[in-house]
């Protein structure tokens, strides 16, 4: 059932003040005096300050504390190439997250440019005004050369959510489910349904894991990936089967997980009857997964189901990530966001999941408990505490693998989150509640 219908959901992002977000001063400027300093003559000690130390930009500016989401509008959800216009909805919605969930600023910059060249020339020029990039809902294969030149040739962390964000939070799951069944992940056998973006870059971190790659057996629209295909891109060929091992459903016979970015239906229940004991199902096509949790449970009770819906078990949601995973790389001022970093999220979140959950966000979620196991093996976004484990757990790994230009108290680092977010979010509703909105 539809929480919403087309018109609310149309009212809530017009009405009143048009779009999601708002600039607002956050320094006082009620006379000559704090108008002298705001700008002209004041501004310019701050400025001295920064031509003569330009690591003093963190502290005299707000760089330390805003993320550039920069998309082009190819690739936006499961609506396609709509253009930067029609993605902007979603690029004011990135940062409405960013900001409830890590107090982080944002300015969304939806872009004309297709090119890999443009776009990574744009970004490169926003540099010396933010502390952290954001790409989203860039088209495959183009979005893998731009972060990763980006990555290459910027200063400050680099970030395609769409890439990442369902690599970190599944990963997760996955510790976890495996855990529970008592498997090692280097032995399990994984079959995905989809090459794109999240499907490449999932499968990546899978073996950045342990999971080996030959075990990986990728699908597209075409059939399985395998070295006698003409026209892969160099991304799917890192994930091409050593021969042609049949169809979806020959491959699924005892795999232990299947993972889905692809569409609804694409596996059905003959498939997930043979798959092996105590398996994983994480279907994220939204907002129909590849084959329902109803069905899946009404053959195989065993196997631990996840979607990318909000009304079913686990959660794949990328809110568990991108968030906190910036948080932490600011805080520390990380030059990049490294593997050891997503993998230290993925941990964390894997490592929650197995403490008490607090009744108050049990209610935020309409149930009456919950408890680690097959059908909670991922947090909840609303719990409260995902932000000060996964920021200090990013900022260790940035820490320790060299990237970070700031070393943080990580104990003190963790209760400095609560204040900060406790303040945010009275400073947010109190905003919005100006406004009088009756949704």
């Amino acid at each position: 059932m539809a929480l919403f219908t087309k018109e609310e959901a149309l009212r809530y992002h017009s009405d009143k003040r048009k779009g999601k977000l708002e600039v607002i001063s956050v320094k006082p400027c009620d006379n000559q005096k704090h108008l002298s300093m705001a700008y002209s003559p004041g501004v310019a000690e701050a400025c001295r300050e920064i031509a003569a130390d330009t690591d003093k930009v963190y502290e005299y500016t707000n760089k330390g504390n805003l993320v550039a989401v920069v998309s082009n509008g190819t690739a936006v959800l499961g609506l396609g190439n709509i253009g930067p216009e029609g993605g902007k909805p979603v690029m004011e919605g990135k940062g409405v997250l960013f900001k409830i969930f890590s107090d982080i600023d944002v300015y969304d910059l939806n872009i004309n440019a297709t090119t890999p060249d443009e776009i990574v020339s744009f970004c490169k020029m926003l540099e010396p005004t933010f502390g952290g990039i954001n790409l989203e809902d860039i088209k495959s294969p183009e979005c893998f050369e731009i972060e990763q030149r980006l990555i290459e040739e910027m200063n400050i962390p680099v970030f395609h959510d769409d890439q990442h964000g369902t690599a970190i939070i599944s990963g997760a799951g996955i510790l976890n489910a495996l855990e529970i069944a008592g498997k090692d992940i280097t032995d399990i056998k994984v079959v995905v349904s989809g090459a794109g973006a999240s499907a490449i870059a999932c499968s990546e971190f899978y073996v950045s894991m342990g999971v080996k790659r030959q075990n990986i057996f990728m699908f597209d629209s075409r059939g399985l990936i395998h070295v006698g295909r003409e026209g892969l891109n160099e991304f799917k060929k890192a994930f091409a089967q050593d021969k042609d091992y049949g169809s979806l459903a020959d491959v699924m016979v005892g795999t232990d997980m299947f993972l889905g970015l692809s569409v609804k239906d694409a596996i059905n229940q003959e498939m997930v009857k043979t798959m092996a004991e105590n398996a994983i199902i994480f279907a994220c096509a939204n907002p129909d997964p590849e084959i329902a949790y109803e069905d899946v449970k009404a053959v195989r009770p065993d196997i631990v189901m996840g979607t990318g819906r909000s009304d079913y078990p686990n959660q794949v949601n990328n809110v568990l990530g991108f968030p906190f995973i910036f948080r932490g790389a600011l805080d520390c001022r990380a030059s990049a966001i490294n593997e050891e970093m997503k993998i230290a999220c993925s941990k964390a979140l894997a490592d929650l999941a197995k403490e008490p959950v607090s009744q108050e966000v049990c209610d935020a979620y309409g149930v009456d408990a919950l408890e680690y196991g097959i059908d909670y093996i991922i947090p909840k976004p609303l719990d409260p505490r995902v932000l000060t484990r996964l920021a200090p757990a990013v900022a260790k790994a940035a820490m320790e693998t060299g990237v970070a230009r700031v070393h943080l108290d990580l104990e003190q680092y963790a209760k400095d989150l609560e204040v900060m977010m406790t303040a945010s979010k009275l400073r947010t509703k109190g905003v919005v509640d100006t406004f009088g909105y009756d949704f």
